[in-house]
Protein backbone atom coordinates (compact mmCIF):
# COMPACT_ATOMS: atom_id res chain seq x y z
CA UNK A 1 0.00 0.00 0.00
CA UNK A 2 1.24 3.45 -0.87
CA UNK A 3 0.19 5.75 2.00
CA UNK A 4 -1.01 9.31 1.42
CA UNK A 5 1.47 12.08 2.20
CA UNK A 6 0.09 14.81 4.47
CA UNK A 7 1.77 17.95 5.80
CA UNK A 8 2.03 18.06 9.58
CA UNK A 9 3.94 20.77 11.43
CA UNK A 10 3.42 19.69 15.05
CA UNK A 11 4.41 16.26 16.34
CA UNK A 12 3.39 15.19 19.85
CA UNK A 13 5.04 12.52 22.00
CA UNK A 14 3.30 11.25 25.09
CA UNK A 15 5.18 10.62 28.32
CA UNK A 16 5.17 11.25 32.02
CA UNK A 17 6.59 13.90 34.31
CA UNK A 18 7.98 16.95 32.54
CA UNK A 19 6.68 18.67 29.42
CA UNK A 20 8.69 20.20 26.62
CA UNK A 21 8.81 21.82 23.20
CA UNK A 22 11.41 21.94 20.46
CA UNK A 23 10.97 24.51 17.71
CA UNK A 24 12.82 24.08 14.42
CA UNK A 25 13.24 27.74 13.55
CA UNK A 26 15.58 30.68 13.27
CA UNK A 27 16.41 31.88 16.76
CA UNK A 28 14.54 35.18 16.37
CA UNK A 29 11.44 33.53 14.91
CA UNK A 30 11.49 30.94 17.68
CA UNK A 31 11.88 33.44 20.52
CA UNK A 32 9.20 35.72 19.06
CA UNK A 33 6.84 32.75 18.76
CA UNK A 34 7.26 32.11 22.50
CA UNK A 35 6.77 35.68 23.63
CA UNK A 36 2.97 35.83 24.00
CA UNK A 37 2.79 32.63 26.04
CA UNK A 38 6.05 32.71 27.99
CA UNK A 39 7.03 36.35 28.59
CA UNK A 40 8.04 36.63 32.23
CA UNK A 41 7.58 32.85 32.82
CA UNK A 42 10.94 31.21 32.05
CA UNK A 43 13.04 30.37 35.10
CA UNK A 44 16.37 29.59 33.43
CA UNK A 45 17.99 30.35 30.08
CA UNK A 46 21.19 28.66 28.91
CA UNK A 47 22.81 29.81 25.67
CA UNK A 48 25.66 28.16 23.77
CA UNK A 49 25.81 30.42 20.69
CA UNK A 50 28.39 30.38 17.88
CA UNK A 51 31.88 31.35 19.05
CA UNK A 52 33.02 33.41 16.02
CA UNK A 53 35.37 30.63 14.94
CA UNK A 54 34.76 31.03 11.20
CA UNK A 55 34.45 27.24 10.95
CA UNK A 56 31.95 24.86 9.38
CA UNK A 57 30.35 22.45 11.85
CA UNK A 58 28.89 19.08 11.00
CA UNK A 59 27.15 16.05 12.41
CA UNK A 60 28.46 12.59 11.67
CA UNK A 61 25.32 10.56 11.04
CA UNK A 62 25.17 6.79 11.39
CA UNK A 63 23.46 5.12 8.43
CA UNK A 64 22.10 1.60 8.74
CA UNK A 65 22.83 -1.10 11.29
CA UNK A 66 26.54 -1.43 10.49
CA UNK A 67 27.29 2.20 11.37
CA UNK A 68 25.44 1.80 14.66
CA UNK A 69 27.34 -1.40 15.44
CA UNK A 70 30.78 0.10 14.85
CA UNK A 71 29.90 3.44 16.47
CA UNK A 72 30.99 5.53 13.48
CA UNK A 73 29.06 7.96 11.32
CA UNK A 74 29.47 7.49 7.57
CA UNK A 75 27.42 10.55 6.56
CA UNK A 76 28.76 14.03 7.33
CA UNK A 77 26.05 16.70 7.20
CA UNK A 78 26.22 20.43 7.85
CA UNK A 79 24.73 21.70 11.11
CA UNK A 80 25.79 25.37 10.94
CA UNK A 81 28.53 27.60 9.63
CA UNK A 82 29.99 30.04 12.15
CA UNK A 83 30.71 32.71 9.55
CA UNK A 84 29.13 35.93 10.83
CA UNK A 85 31.28 39.04 11.08
CA UNK A 86 31.86 40.34 14.59
CA UNK A 87 29.44 43.22 14.10
CA UNK A 88 26.73 40.94 12.71
CA UNK A 89 27.27 38.45 15.52
CA UNK A 90 27.01 41.12 18.22
CA UNK A 91 23.88 42.53 16.61
CA UNK A 92 22.36 39.05 16.57
CA UNK A 93 23.30 38.41 20.20
CA UNK A 94 21.85 41.73 21.34
CA UNK A 95 18.51 40.75 19.84
CA UNK A 96 18.66 37.25 21.37
CA UNK A 97 19.68 38.42 24.85
CA UNK A 98 17.08 41.19 24.90
CA UNK A 99 14.35 38.67 24.07
CA UNK A 100 15.65 36.21 26.66
CA UNK A 101 15.59 38.95 29.29
CA UNK A 102 11.92 39.58 28.49
CA UNK A 103 11.10 35.86 28.75
CA UNK A 104 12.73 35.42 32.16
CA UNK A 105 10.78 35.52 35.41
CA UNK A 106 11.74 38.16 37.95
CA UNK A 107 13.55 35.42 39.93
CA UNK A 108 15.12 33.92 36.80
CA UNK A 109 18.73 33.54 35.72
CA UNK A 110 20.75 33.25 32.52
CA UNK A 111 23.98 31.37 31.75
CA UNK A 112 25.84 32.47 28.59
CA UNK A 113 28.49 29.99 27.39
CA UNK A 114 31.27 31.64 25.34
CA UNK A 115 35.06 31.75 24.96
CA UNK A 116 37.87 34.28 24.62
CA UNK A 117 36.75 35.48 21.18
CA UNK A 118 33.52 37.14 22.33
CA UNK A 119 33.86 37.27 26.10
CA UNK A 120 34.81 40.98 26.49
CA UNK A 121 32.11 42.15 24.09
CA UNK A 122 29.31 40.04 25.56
CA UNK A 123 30.24 40.82 29.16
CA UNK A 124 29.70 44.52 28.46
CA UNK A 125 26.51 43.78 26.51
CA UNK A 126 25.13 41.69 29.37
CA UNK A 127 25.90 44.49 31.83
CA UNK A 128 23.91 46.83 29.60
CA UNK A 129 20.89 44.53 29.09
CA UNK A 130 20.68 42.94 32.55
CA UNK A 131 22.34 45.66 34.60
CA UNK A 132 25.86 45.52 35.99
CA UNK A 133 24.43 44.95 39.46
CA UNK A 134 22.86 41.68 38.27
CA UNK A 135 26.15 40.07 37.32
CA UNK A 136 26.77 37.03 39.55
CA UNK A 137 29.71 35.00 38.24
CA UNK A 138 32.22 34.56 35.49
CA UNK A 139 32.46 30.77 35.60
CA UNK A 140 35.60 29.17 34.18
CA UNK A 141 35.00 25.67 32.79
CA UNK A 142 38.39 23.97 32.56
CA UNK A 143 39.03 20.92 30.35
CA UNK A 144 41.99 19.00 28.94
CA UNK A 145 40.77 17.89 25.51
CA UNK A 146 42.17 19.30 22.29
CA UNK A 147 45.72 19.92 21.12
CA UNK A 148 48.65 21.82 22.60
CA UNK A 149 50.27 25.01 21.35
CA UNK A 150 53.91 26.12 21.32
CA UNK A 151 53.08 29.62 20.10
CA UNK A 152 51.04 30.63 23.18
CA UNK A 153 49.67 29.02 26.34
CA UNK A 154 47.16 26.33 25.36
CA UNK A 155 43.55 27.51 25.62
CA UNK A 156 41.81 25.03 27.87
CA UNK A 157 38.75 26.77 29.24
CA UNK A 158 35.43 28.31 28.30
CA UNK A 159 33.68 31.18 30.07
CA UNK A 160 30.10 31.01 31.31
CA UNK A 161 28.61 34.37 32.26
CA UNK A 162 26.01 34.02 35.01
CA UNK A 163 23.43 36.81 35.47
CA UNK A 164 20.21 37.21 37.41
CA UNK A 165 17.23 39.20 36.18
CA UNK A 166 16.69 40.92 39.53
CA UNK A 167 17.68 40.79 43.18
CA UNK A 168 14.74 38.39 43.71
CA UNK A 169 16.64 35.58 41.96
CA UNK A 170 16.29 32.01 43.27
CA UNK A 171 19.73 30.33 43.28
CA UNK A 172 19.18 26.64 44.07
CA UNK A 173 22.72 25.92 45.24
CA UNK A 174 21.70 23.04 47.53
CA UNK A 175 21.13 20.73 44.54
CA UNK A 176 24.71 21.09 43.28
CA UNK A 177 26.55 20.74 46.58
CA UNK A 178 28.77 17.66 46.95
CA UNK A 179 31.44 16.36 49.34
CA UNK A 180 34.87 17.86 48.58
CA UNK A 181 37.32 15.66 46.70
CA UNK A 182 40.24 16.91 48.85
CA UNK A 183 40.58 17.99 52.51
CA UNK A 184 39.67 21.63 53.03
CA UNK A 185 43.06 22.68 54.33
CA UNK A 186 46.29 20.91 55.21
CA UNK A 187 46.95 23.12 58.26
CA UNK A 188 43.80 22.01 60.06
CA UNK A 189 44.01 19.32 62.71
CA UNK A 190 42.57 15.97 61.70
CA UNK A 191 40.17 14.10 63.99
CA UNK A 192 37.84 11.09 63.84
CA UNK A 193 34.53 11.25 65.70
CA UNK A 194 32.92 8.25 67.53
CA UNK A 195 31.01 7.33 64.35
CA UNK A 196 34.21 7.12 62.32
CA UNK A 197 33.68 10.36 60.38
CA UNK A 198 36.79 12.38 59.64
CA UNK A 199 36.73 16.07 60.47
CA UNK A 200 39.16 18.99 60.67
CA UNK A 201 39.34 21.75 63.24
CA UNK A 202 41.02 25.11 63.53
CA UNK A 203 41.03 27.73 66.28
CA UNK A 204 40.55 31.36 65.27
CA UNK A 205 39.66 34.41 67.37
CA UNK A 206 39.07 32.26 70.43
CA UNK A 207 36.65 29.89 68.67
CA UNK A 208 37.08 26.39 67.31
CA UNK A 209 35.74 25.77 63.79
CA UNK A 210 34.97 22.18 62.76
CA UNK A 211 34.57 20.88 59.20
CA UNK A 212 33.71 17.31 58.29
CA UNK A 213 35.46 15.92 55.23
CA UNK A 214 32.19 14.57 53.83
CA UNK A 215 30.10 17.72 54.40
CA UNK A 216 28.72 18.92 51.04
CA UNK A 217 30.16 22.14 49.65
CA UNK A 218 29.09 24.32 46.75
CA UNK A 219 31.24 24.55 43.61
CA UNK A 220 33.41 27.62 43.18
CA UNK A 221 33.44 29.65 39.96
CA UNK A 222 36.20 27.41 38.55
CA UNK A 223 34.70 24.15 37.27
CA UNK A 224 37.55 21.70 36.73
CA UNK A 225 35.62 18.60 37.81
CA UNK A 226 33.40 18.27 34.72
CA UNK A 227 35.19 16.55 31.88
CA UNK A 228 34.88 17.54 28.23
CA UNK A 229 33.47 14.80 25.99
CA UNK A 230 36.13 12.51 24.55
CA UNK A 231 36.01 11.39 20.93
CA UNK A 232 34.47 7.98 21.62
CA UNK A 233 32.42 8.95 24.64
CA UNK A 234 29.15 6.94 24.55
CA UNK A 235 27.28 10.17 25.29
CA UNK A 236 28.27 11.63 21.93
CA UNK A 237 25.55 12.16 19.33
CA UNK A 238 27.88 13.02 16.44
CA UNK A 239 26.97 16.73 16.69
CA UNK A 240 29.94 19.12 16.74
CA UNK A 241 30.17 21.49 19.77
CA UNK A 242 28.17 19.07 21.99
CA UNK A 243 28.60 19.83 25.70
CA UNK A 244 28.64 17.13 28.43
CA UNK A 245 25.44 16.26 30.22
CA UNK A 246 27.10 16.72 33.63
CA UNK A 247 27.81 20.38 32.83
CA UNK A 248 24.22 21.11 31.86
CA UNK A 249 22.80 19.17 34.80
CA UNK A 250 24.76 21.41 37.18
CA UNK A 251 23.46 24.54 35.47
CA UNK A 252 19.87 23.27 35.32
CA UNK A 253 19.87 22.21 38.97
CA UNK A 254 21.29 25.43 40.42
CA UNK A 255 19.27 27.71 38.14
CA UNK A 256 15.82 26.13 38.50
CA UNK A 257 13.67 23.83 40.60
CA UNK A 258 11.49 20.84 39.74
CA UNK A 259 8.53 21.76 37.56
CA UNK A 260 10.00 25.08 36.37
CA UNK A 261 10.88 25.83 32.75
CA UNK A 262 14.33 25.87 31.13
CA UNK A 263 14.99 27.48 27.72
CA UNK A 264 17.88 26.86 25.31
CA UNK A 265 17.65 29.02 22.15
CA UNK A 266 20.62 27.25 20.47
CA UNK A 267 19.83 23.71 21.61
CA UNK A 268 21.75 21.81 18.88
CA UNK A 269 22.57 18.42 20.38
CA UNK A 270 19.66 18.74 22.87
CA UNK A 271 21.90 18.27 25.92
CA UNK A 272 20.10 21.04 27.83
CA UNK A 273 16.75 19.45 27.06
CA UNK A 274 17.85 16.03 28.28
CA UNK A 275 19.39 17.55 31.41
CA UNK A 276 16.10 19.33 32.14
CA UNK A 277 14.16 16.11 31.57
CA UNK A 278 16.43 14.13 33.91
CA UNK A 279 16.19 16.82 36.59
CA UNK A 280 12.39 17.09 36.43
CA UNK A 281 12.25 20.49 34.72
CA UNK A 282 10.08 21.49 31.78
CA UNK A 283 12.06 22.52 28.72
CA UNK A 284 11.93 24.56 25.53
CA UNK A 285 14.52 24.35 22.77
CA UNK A 286 15.06 26.26 19.54
CA UNK A 287 17.38 25.31 16.69
CA UNK A 288 17.33 25.66 12.93
CA UNK A 289 19.17 22.41 12.07
CA UNK A 290 16.73 19.58 11.20
CA UNK A 291 19.16 16.98 12.56
CA UNK A 292 18.32 18.27 16.03
CA UNK A 293 14.90 16.64 15.69
CA UNK A 294 16.40 13.16 15.31
CA UNK A 295 18.75 13.70 18.26
CA UNK A 296 15.88 14.92 20.43
CA UNK A 297 13.66 11.94 19.68
CA UNK A 298 16.32 9.67 21.15
CA UNK A 299 17.33 11.83 24.10
CA UNK A 300 13.81 12.76 25.19
CA UNK A 301 12.20 9.31 25.21
CA UNK A 302 9.79 9.04 28.12
CA UNK A 303 9.03 12.75 28.32
CA UNK A 304 5.93 14.50 27.06
CA UNK A 305 7.04 16.93 24.39
CA UNK A 306 6.15 18.53 21.06
CA UNK A 307 8.29 18.99 17.96
CA UNK A 308 7.29 21.96 15.81
CA UNK A 309 8.71 22.27 12.32
CA UNK A 310 7.76 23.55 8.86
CA UNK A 311 6.66 21.09 6.18
CA UNK A 312 9.74 19.50 4.57
CA UNK A 313 10.36 19.46 0.86
CA UNK A 314 10.88 16.16 -0.90
CA UNK A 315 9.00 13.09 -2.10
CA UNK A 316 10.65 9.92 -0.80
CA UNK A 317 8.97 6.70 -1.92
CA UNK A 318 7.10 5.10 0.95
CA UNK A 319 5.13 1.87 1.19
CA UNK A 320 3.45 0.41 4.27
CA UNK A 321 0.83 -2.16 5.23
CA UNK A 322 -1.73 -2.33 8.05
CA UNK A 323 -3.08 -5.48 9.73
CA UNK A 324 -5.91 -5.03 12.27
CA UNK A 325 -5.47 -6.81 15.60
CA UNK A 326 -7.51 -6.96 18.78
CA UNK A 327 -7.34 -3.43 20.11
CA UNK A 328 -4.39 -2.43 17.90
CA UNK A 329 -3.18 -1.95 14.33
CA UNK A 330 -0.01 -3.75 13.22
CA UNK A 331 1.83 -1.37 10.87
CA UNK A 332 4.75 -2.51 8.72
CA UNK A 333 7.08 -0.04 7.01
CA UNK A 334 7.87 -2.00 3.85
CA UNK A 335 9.84 0.49 1.80
CA UNK A 336 11.29 3.99 2.19
CA UNK A 337 13.64 5.30 -0.47
CA UNK A 338 15.19 8.75 -0.42
CA UNK A 339 15.32 10.68 -3.66
CA UNK A 340 18.55 10.30 -5.68
CA UNK A 341 21.25 12.66 -4.44
CA UNK A 342 19.81 13.25 -0.96
CA UNK A 343 22.63 12.92 1.51
CA UNK A 344 25.11 12.49 -1.32
CA UNK A 345 24.80 8.70 -1.54
CA UNK A 346 22.45 5.80 -2.21
CA UNK A 347 20.71 3.96 0.63
CA UNK A 348 19.78 0.29 0.81
CA UNK A 349 16.42 -0.93 2.14
CA UNK A 350 15.47 1.15 5.19
CA UNK A 351 18.99 2.55 5.74
CA UNK A 352 17.76 6.02 4.83
CA UNK A 353 15.40 5.93 7.84
CA UNK A 354 16.76 7.32 11.12
CA UNK A 355 13.58 6.74 13.14
CA UNK A 356 9.87 6.25 12.57
CA UNK A 357 6.64 6.03 14.51
CA UNK A 358 2.97 5.21 14.17
CA UNK A 359 0.15 7.26 15.62
CA UNK A 360 -2.84 9.39 14.73
CA UNK A 361 -3.64 12.72 13.11
CA UNK A 362 -5.89 14.75 15.38
CA UNK A 363 -6.75 18.38 14.77
CA UNK A 364 -3.91 18.80 12.29
CA UNK A 365 -1.32 17.42 14.76
CA UNK A 366 0.44 14.07 14.70
CA UNK A 367 0.39 12.09 17.97
CA UNK A 368 3.05 9.37 18.10
CA UNK A 369 1.85 6.22 19.87
CA UNK A 370 4.77 3.83 19.20
CA UNK A 371 8.32 4.66 18.09
CA UNK A 372 11.36 2.87 16.68
CA UNK A 373 14.94 4.08 16.34
CA UNK A 374 18.32 2.43 16.02
CA UNK A 375 20.60 2.45 19.04
CA UNK A 376 24.01 0.95 19.74
CA UNK A 377 22.37 -1.79 21.77
CA UNK A 378 19.73 -2.44 19.09
CA UNK A 379 21.20 -1.34 15.74
CA UNK A 380 18.60 -3.10 13.60
CA UNK A 381 15.64 -0.82 12.90
CA UNK A 382 12.29 -2.57 13.57
CA UNK A 383 10.13 -2.52 10.45
CA UNK A 384 6.83 -3.09 12.30
CA UNK A 385 5.06 -1.29 15.14
CA UNK A 386 1.70 -1.72 16.90
CA UNK A 387 -0.54 1.31 17.42
CA UNK A 388 -3.44 0.99 19.89
CA UNK A 389 -6.87 1.73 18.45
CA UNK A 390 -7.46 5.43 19.04
CA UNK A 391 -9.54 8.26 17.69
CA UNK A 392 -8.26 10.09 14.63
CA UNK A 393 -6.62 9.19 11.33
CA UNK A 394 -4.08 6.34 11.62
CA UNK A 395 -0.73 7.57 10.31
CA UNK A 396 2.99 6.96 10.33
CA UNK A 397 5.84 9.45 10.50
CA UNK A 398 9.24 8.67 9.00
CA UNK A 399 12.34 10.74 9.75
CA UNK A 400 15.25 10.27 7.37
CA UNK A 401 18.98 10.48 8.06
CA UNK A 402 19.14 14.12 6.89
CA UNK A 403 16.62 15.25 9.52
CA UNK A 404 13.54 15.57 7.31
CA UNK A 405 10.23 14.22 8.64
CA UNK A 406 7.36 12.96 6.50
CA UNK A 407 3.89 12.01 7.70
CA UNK A 408 1.55 9.61 5.85
CA UNK A 409 -2.10 8.73 6.38
CA UNK A 410 -2.83 4.99 6.41
CA UNK A 411 -5.92 3.24 5.07
CA UNK A 412 -7.31 0.78 7.62
CA UNK A 413 -10.22 -0.50 5.53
Amino acid sequence: MKPTRINVTRELHEGSGVQGRLLLADVFAGLDALMDEYAGKIKLVYLDPPFLTGERFVMRVRVGAEDWKNGRGSLELDTFTDSLSRDAFLEMMRGVLTRCHALLRSDGMLFLHIDYRTHPHLRLMMDEIFGEENFLNEIIWVYQSGGRSLRHFSRKHDVILFYRKSAQYDFNVEEVMAPPTEPRSNHMRRHVDPDGRVYRSIRANGRVYTYYDDDPVAPTDVWNDLSHLQQRDPERTGYDTQKPLSLLERIVKCGSRAGETVLDPFCGSSTTLEAAKRCGRNFIGIDRCPLTLNIARRRLRGAQYALEYPAFEGEPACEASVSPGVGFYHVTLEHFALEPGVGGRAFDALDGVDNWSVGYIRGGEYLAMAEAARTRRAPELPDALDAPVYSGQLALCVSDVTGRSFCYALDVD
